[in-house]
């Protein structure tokens, strides 16, 4: 098993830290780990997520939902968060999202624009806030620009920068594809040089590896290319997505792999809120279970 990364490690300001330590050991299980609970799918994929389970379409049970499941926090959008956050605001943390874009173009050419500030995060109460950088898109330059402006800011205002780090691009598609173990392990390197606190990345797939680069042909096991994720993020501590909906013995397989290679944490939602309520619950208490093997020492 693998170290978990620990605050003291990571090279943080005091008001990132302070931030960092509330997310982790003051809620969730209080150990170190993070559960996190992502709902900027409305956004990014249209309402048509919320067709599984309707109730799933209403933010306020959302942030219900996340404080009763016990996560570490939940992340979404500005006009959510100032419609519905003020109803739980300090008993389950917010991570804003501050920038996000529709499915409707394609991702030849993705750039994911910036709609709220470092500074909307720091009125509406948040411990940390969310940015998504998709690795490998031509439209590169202009995501860069804008995310040095998101980390300047954080960086003044000591908020903590989880960054969605996405290969996406005709390019990637090319090579492997989005969660390839090439694209993956990349991505979690480019989130951690630009200067991410924390960052998300899909669960990598090294049985992909169509024109990759040689040194991903071989024959790796999800096990090692996990591991090799986490030890590209170095000092950034590392999120993995439970992605779209899948069978339950799957996810609890990524989330044991992720732990003992040494992620941080989990960010599920899909997986979590495109059940009815009770369901939910039980399979949050498996997560949590899971979480529980692992703390940081």
């Amino acid at each position: 098993m693998s170290m978990r990364l620990r605050l003291s490690h990571c090279g943080l300001s005091a008001g990132k830290r302070a931030r960092l330590h509330r997310l982790l050991y003051k809620h969730g299980l209080g150990n170190g780990t993070a559960l996190f609970l992502p709902y900027d799918q409305g956004l990014e994929h249209g309402p048509r997520d919320f067709f599984a389970d309707p109730i799933a379409g209403d933010p306020r049970y959302i942030v219900k939902l996340a404080l009763e499941g016990g996560f570490n926090g939940i992340a979404i959008q500005v006009g959510l968060a100032e419609k519905f956050y003020w109803d739980y605001a300090g008993e389950v943390p917010l991570i804003l999202k501050l920038n996000g874009k529709t499915d409707i173009p394609s991702d030849e050419r993705a750039l994911s624009p910036v709609h709220a500030s470092v500074e909307d995060a720091v009125r509406l109460g948040a411990d940390a806030v969310g940015y998504t950088l998709y690795v490998g898109s031509p439209a590169q330059e202009a995501d860069f620009a804008q995310f040095r402006t998101v980390r300047q800011d954080a960086q003044r205002l000591g908020m903590p920068l989880i960054v969605w780090a996405y290969p996406r691009g005709a390019a990637i598609e090319q090579k492997g594809g989005k969660d390839s173990f090439y694209a993956v392990h990349y991505a979690a390197r480019v989130a951690s040089e630009l200067g991410a606190d924390m960052v998300k990345v899909n669960f990598p797939h090294p049985e992909k590896h169509t024109a990759v680069p040689d040194a991903y042909t071989g024959d790796f096991t999800s096990q090692q290319a996990i591991e090799a994720v986490v030890r590209a993020a170095n000092r950034t501590m590392l999120l993995v997505s439970g992605g779209s909906r899948s069978g339950d013995d799957a996810m609890l397989q990524k989330a044991y792999e992720s732990m003992s290679a040494g992620a941080t944490g989990l960010i599920f939602g899909r997986n979590v809120w495109q059940r009815d309520h009770d369901e939910s619950l039980r399979f949050v208490a498996r997560l949590r279970d899971v979480l529980a093997k692992y703390p940081t020492e």
